[in-house]
């Protein structure tokens, strides 16, 4: 069966625009973890995709960030809002070793379980980035590109789930 994408999977606008507020009021007290939440948010990066990421993986002139896919999925460069990639750069002058984030996927676990505004998986992060993402430009080839899926297929799921939402609520409402 093909995997299914539901509302329980991905952050709705008002969960989304309450996560936004709650990194916004501990972003100066909490950087790194904050830090890490808006890099899922904007990147659409997995767990271990981030946790992977080296401090030569950012690109300060492009404002870029390099992820390297697991999971059979393919690398990818994906752009940063300034603002983001200015906050990467402060960190990461503060930082030494080569990862930028020096912590475990448990940690990782335990930073959104404290943050998370609702009750569902890290993992909802990357969802809410392709279906902001594909909203946005309605390029389901760019999503694939963004999330590093070798397969169109895997990729359609967005496309499929937010026609189908748009039309039912056409023919409903």
């Amino acid at each position: 069966m093909r995997y299914q994408l539901n509302k329980n999977k991905y952050l709705l606008t008002p969960e989304l625009e309450r996560l936004n507020k709650i990194l916004d009021t501990y972003k100066d007290s909490d950087v790194r973890n904050c830090l890490i939440l808006r890099l899922a948010l904007r990147t659409g990066g997995r767990a271990q995709e981030l946790l992977n990421l080296q401090k030569t993986d950012f690109n300060s002139y492009d404002q870029s960030l390099f992820i390297r896919g697991i999971k059979g999925s393919n690398d990818r460069e994906i752009p940063l809002p300034s603002i983001l990639a200015l906050d990467l750069q402060r960190y990461l002058g503060g930082i030494s070793g080569t990862r930028i984030f020096d912590i475990t996927y448990d940690r990782l676990y335990q930073i959104w379980l404290h943050y998370r505004p609702v009750e569902k998986k890290f993992h909802c992060l990357r969802h809410t980035f392709a279906i902001q993402l594909y909203k946005k430009t309605k390029d389901i080839r760019l999503v694939q590109v963004a999330l590093g899926h070798r397969n169109i297929t895997n990729t359609m799921i967005y496309a499929d789930y937010v026609y189908s939402q748009e039309e039912l609520k056409k023919l409903i409402l």
